[in-house]
């Protein structure tokens, strides 16, 4: 880095650390702009799924149920990593005063690849993709499409994250979502009908996303010129290192949400697959819903690691674990109480399956437990220890598979909302502990 370079990061760093002790709602009033926004994405999705699976019947909706959760396990792992980096290198560099010529060209030429890569072995296993949706070529074609064209909003959605545009990021989702839903709407009154119809919709979302892209491209080169350029080798090996932590973070996250929904389908057919797809719903609506915290969380706390806010940085964590403990609770509580009227309500009847109301409770429990270990997770991102965050990550997702194959509970749907409980509150548990231990290489991802 050059004194000149030197000087105008030390002086961003002074700014932003006053800018945020005069003003300590600034990261709260980013979080509940991006709520509003992802809320109602959180909402429109579980209505999505609810009115896909009134109007499809069992084995046809738990097709689609088994398409969605193998889409978002493949995009995850892609597509969140480049997300992940795009929002935590452009945050720690707007801390230090660099406002412009962001890092861009790594971010995106790990997009696309992926996004090619992802195309070819698609294409190579569709007719294996054709026989896993029961044999519904539209639904291959819908996977297929829909894991390119979400390479485009994850991208977005790491940029506008790191400039920390709320208000931008939650009017992309809740398009995507509202997009989405007025497909099985659709059927639902009687425009169109059938499985494609409704299933098109998991296609059509991310396709609005690529008239965002473009846009983002070329407001980042409208940027100030002036200001210094990263080292391109330092970053690329850091970005390259960062972004495949975080690649197996997502691996093991989906694995957790979504293992129990394939091995169900392998073991016990679509119907049940879709039942415990369902059961999980309970707690993929929350976590949607905090993807705003944690969206906003990472380039908080990278700003505040930037600058030495550790007390700050300690006090936001805290405050989320909380806030997330007593929902947890309460969530747990009302499913104890009403969890199983609550199912058969949104969902309907099925022919030889009840819910029962201590697994759905132990659901809660998970839920509480997963969002937990989200900020913990972002905490140890924003410091540097993204390797670190992956190894908690990994030891509870094996052991659910270990879990759910073993099969100790003959039912189930009650040995996944047990299983995804329990594991759940093994990666939270160790997240918190890691989280003590020392920082390491905390800057050396964006230091230019």
């Amino acid at each position: 880095m050059t004194d000149a370079s030197a000087e105008r990061s030390d002086s961003g760093a002074g700014v932003l650390a006053e800018h945020a002790s005069e003003h300590p709602e600034g990261y709260g009033r980013g979080a509940r702009v991006l709520s509003i926004g992802i809320a109602a994405t959180g909402l429109f999705t579980f209505a999505y799924f609810a009115l896909a699976d009134r109007v499809l019947g069992d084995e046809l909706y738990g097709s689609v149920a088994l398409l969605w959760s193998i889409l978002f396990v493949v995009i995850s792992v892609l597509y969140r990593p480049v997300e992940q980096l795009l929002s935590h290198t452009i945050a720690a560099r707007r801390a230090r005063g660099l406002q412009g010529r962001h890092p861009l060209r790594l971010p995106l030429a790990l997009q696309c690849g992926f996004a090619a890569g992802f195309l070819a072995v698609a294409l190579a296993l569709r007719p294996r993709l054709e026989d896993l949706f029961g044999g519904s070529q539209a639904l291959s074609w819908v996977f297929i499409g829909a894991g390119v064209g979400y390479g485009a909003s994850y991208f977005a959605r790491g940029y506008f994250a790191g400039h920390q545009w709320f208000g931008l990021y939650g009017g992309l989702v809740l398009f995507e979502s509202l997009s989405r839903f007025s497909f099985p709407l659709a059927a639902a009154v009687g425009i169109t009908g059938g499985q494609t119809a409704v299933a098109l919709g998991i296609l059509a979302a991310p396709l609005a996303s690529l008239l965002v892209v473009p846009w983002a491209i070329t407001r980042h080169s409208r940027l100030d010129e002036e200001a210094p350029a990263p080292e391109p080798e330092m970053a690329a090996r850091a970005g390259a290192g960062f972004a495949l932590a975080v690649a197996g973070i997502q691996l093991a996250e989906q694995t957790l949400l979504n293992a129990g929904v394939v091995i169900a389908n392998d073991v016990a057919g679509a119907a049940l697959a879709g039942a415990v797809f369902n059961a999980l719903l309970i707690t993929r609506a929350p976590i949607q819903l905090f993807q705003a915290v944690q969206t906003s969380l990472l380039p908080h706390l990278t700003g505040l690691q930037e600058t030495d806010g550790h007390e700050a940085f300690a006090r936001a964590i805290r405050v989320t674990v909380l806030t997330i403990a007593a929902f947890a609770g309460l969530v747990a509580l009302t499913l104890l109480a009403i969890g199983p009227w609550m199912m058969e309500l949104v969902f309907g009847t099925r022919e030889g399956l009840e819910y029962g109301r201590w697994g759905l409770a132990a659901v809660g429990l998970g839920m509480g437990a997963h969002l937990m270990a989200g900020t913990l997770n972002q905490a140890l991102l924003a410091r540097g220890r993204a390797w670190t965050a992956c190894a908690a990550w990994a030891l509870g997702a094996s052991a659910f598979v270990a879990w759910m194959l073993v099969g100790a509970v003959d039912d189930v749907l009650l040995r996944a909302e047990v299983g995804y409980a329990a594991c759940a509150a093994v990666v939270a548990m160790g997240l918190l502990g890691m989280s003590r231990g020392p920082d390491h290489g905390a800057r050396g991802l964006t230091r230019s």
